[in-house]
């Protein structure tokens, strides 16, 4: 690795808002992201961050010196631009390696990668739980609580599209479980039950049990109709929008019943952002 100058945390850099263009972000704040000493602040920064170049940083930090030919073989042929596929395949490769390390070493590692001071890092982690295939669908969601309820918007949507696979897949006993997550005091915990539900969510494999049948997760939306927390609310008109692409009468419906029962400004946030793309037909 290439030698670099050591660059301290100030306030300034703690407390900055984060450039608009990748371009504009300062050498010391990149350096700082790249070492994972530094969370990113927004999207900008988020995807600015070059995984494999963090990948062998990580590995140096946690004295896997020698596993660091293997860990990186295969990644260079990846577009780091396309970081939803570099996070997934990376997680991969750590769920190899660890695969065939005696448990504590194991353990001692994926707990260096989950409480990573990176949230880039904190992301492979998460996808790690979405991938292994030895956990069920009730261990993926415990394990990857923690992220849903990462202080981190990255982590956080990384948290559900990793196990959106599983839920698919297990989609009934997967909305039992996430039922009582969305009565959880944690307002992420909550939006994280309404997201990773998303009939069709941007940038996540679809559900077509949920596209067909929407009536599926009514029970649960019930429970955030008039949410508190706006970031609750957009998550679940998002789903009512989603819903309307392929179930408008449906979407049109529930809207009406929950503006009669629950005539709240939440309830009328929900409902204005479930039927913003019926309006425009």
């Amino acid at each position: 690795m290439d030698h670099e100058e050591t660059v301290s945390i100030s306030d300034v850099i703690l407390q900055r808002r984060g450039a608009r263009k990748a371009a504009d972000i300062p050498d010391a704040v990149m350096q700082l992201l790249q070492r994972g000493e530094l969370e990113t602040v927004n999207l900008t920064e988020w995807l600015a961050i070059d995984h494999l170049k963090l990948l062998q940083h990580v590995l140096c930090e946690l004295e896997l010196h020698k596993e660091s030919d293997e860990m990186l073989s295969g990644l260079e042929r990846l577009d780091r631009k396309k970081i939803m596929s570099t996070i997934p395949a990376i997680a991969r490769n750590w769920l190899r390696l660890l695969d065939r390390m005696p448990e504590k070493e194991n353990t001692r590692i994926f707990h260096a990668l989950a409480c990573h001071s990176s949230d880039s890092v904190r992301c492979w982690a998460a996808y790690m739980i979405g991938l292994d295939e030895r956990l069920t669908i009730m261990q993926k969601l415990t394990d990857v609580r923690q992220f849903a309820a990462d202080s981190h918007f990255g982590v956080r949507e990384m948290a559900w599209m990793a196990v959106r696979e599983s839920i698919s897949n297990e989609l009934l006993q997967a909305l039992d479980i996430l039922h009582e997550w969305v009565r959880d005091e944690d307002s992420n915990i909550r939006r994280f039950a309404v997201e990773s539900l998303r009939p069709q969510g941007v940038w996540a494999k679809h559900l077509p049990e949920l596209k067909k049948q929407p009536e599926l997760a009514l029970s649960l939306l019930e429970e955030v109709k008039s949410d508190p927390v706006k970031y609750v609310q957009d998550s679940v008109g998002n789903w009512l929008n989603d819903a309307g692409k392929a179930n408008p009468d449906w979407v049109h419906r529930i809207c009406d019943a929950w503006l009669e029962a629950s005539d709240t400004k939440e309830t009328k946030r929900i409902v204005a952002r479930a039927t913003r793309s019926l309006l425009k037909k």
